[in-house]
């Protein structure tokens, strides 16, 4: 089963192409690229609509991937890194809810249930190495970050990149578990060495079936009746 082109409108203008297909294990899922790069629609907005209509499909367990660089220099191009944590240091995407009406704790912001799934996929299936934890450093992009910047922020986080926010509350905001897979592109600049376009590019390229393929397996493998606590981290709010 294959369904393509399926866009939707939302409260926040329509929704970037999204795919329906079904795994090997049988679980449909639906796939998007989520920041959409269309003329216009700003990152932000471009996450809202994604989640308008993942809530109103009743997803509940959402898995992205995104490249990374290192701000942790013990951490080499082409490691992967399931992140369990997150610092947000975006400042034009907007803090507006999809669903709104909760508190959003974020304590454990990725669902361990997810990233246990993804690491054993991943250690299968991966041609480095594979971290189960580490903290992303969110910025605006889309543009790298400079050496005094990454200097900042080195204390921050193991790798920093342009995705996870505001994705990761998102999710909870619809009451979906959230977990993501990254795989290291670069250096951040001033760590270790200085990063090449020829390398960065070669990591996407080959990088791209072997992270469909671990998503794939950790999306079959996941068990779906775990009692993973994320549902017990929103509220309603205090603020009516």
């Amino acid at each position: 089963m294959l369904q393509q082109g399926l866009s939707f409108d939302t409260p926040f203008g329509p929704s970037p192409d999204f795919k329906l297909f079904e795994t090997v294990g049988g679980r449909r899922c639906l796939t998007v690229r989520l920041h959409g790069w269309r003329d216009g629609v700003s990152r932000g907005l471009a996450s809202r609509q994604v989640f308008s209509v993942l809530h109103r499909a009743g997803v509940r367990r959402i898995i992205s991937e995104a490249g990374v660089g290192s701000l942790n220099p013990l951490l080499d191009p082409r490691d992967i890194v399931i992140p369990d944590d997150y610092v947000d240091l975006t400042t034009a995407r907007g803090s507006e809810p999809v669903v709104g009406g909760r508190l959003l704790i974020m304590r454990d912001p990725v669902c361990g249930t997810i990233a246990s799934s993804l690491t054993a996929a991943a250690r299968e299936l991966a041609d480095g190495r594979v971290f189960d934890r580490g903290t992303c450093v969110v910025t605006e992009g889309p543009r790298f970050e400079s050496r005094a910047e990454v200097r900042v922020i080195g204390a921050m986080g193991d790798v920093v990149g342009q995705s996870m926010c505001p994705e990761v509350w998102l999710a909870r905001d619809i009451g979906a578990c959230y977990g993501a897979l990254y795989v290291v592109v670069n250096y951040g600049e001033g760590v270790v060495a200085d990063w090449e376009h020829g390398l960065l590019s070669d990591i996407f390229s080959d990088h791209a079936t072997i992270q469909a393929g671990i998503i794939l397996k950790a999306i079959d493998a996941a068990d779906e009746t775990a009692a993973c606590g994320c549902a017990e981290l929103s509220k309603p709010t205090l603020l009516d």
